[in-house]
């Protein structure tokens, strides 16, 4: 390697995003034990936020929603219904369509998981003003749409 070519590292704009990384992942290793004690992975809550704001969802579109495979959504779901969270139930107009719905049990425990999660990211965001968190917000969602090809 060339000792006059620029290294990554000394690129602001790497340095910036492996803090953005950094942060994401210690968010997310912080989250998942913060809901260990709940028997809830981040997965299976990602599952349970999006069944409570959108009930009746298909596995199908629970997987485009939470961008994953559907194998993955049915590897999930057995096992948050074995525990009584979430119910699979046949499409009225096609059988071949499970929709999802979660279960008292299991919105009860979203909600105590949301409390988990919503102080995680209230101590987390505390660290900026509320414009700097929109900034943040705005930057990450150009950031989405210019990997997405948006």
């Amino acid at each position: 390697m060339n000792n006059k070519q620029d290294l990554p590292w000394d690129n602001p704009r790497f340095r910036n995003w492996v803090a953005v990384a950094r942060a994401c992942h210690a968010l997310e290793r912080t989250l998942a034990a913060k809901l260990a004690p709940l028997d809830l992975k981040p997965a299976q809550l990602d599952v349970l936020m999006n069944l409570y704001r959108h009930p009746g969802m298909s596995q199908h579109e629970l997987a485009r929603k939470l961008l994953v495979g559907r194998s993955n959504i049915t590897m999930l779901l057995p096992q948050l219904e074995k525990r009584g969270l979430v119910l699979r139930e046949s499409d009225a107009k096609d059988k071949r369509i499970l929709r999802l719905a979660l279960t008292e049990t299991g919105t009860a425990l979203l909600m105590d998981a949301l409390k988990i999660h919503s102080e995680l990211i209230e101590v987390a965001m505390s660290q900026s003003t509320p414009d700097q968190c929109d900034l943040i917000g705005d930057h990450m969602r150009k950031v989405s749409e210019a990997l997405n090809g948006s």
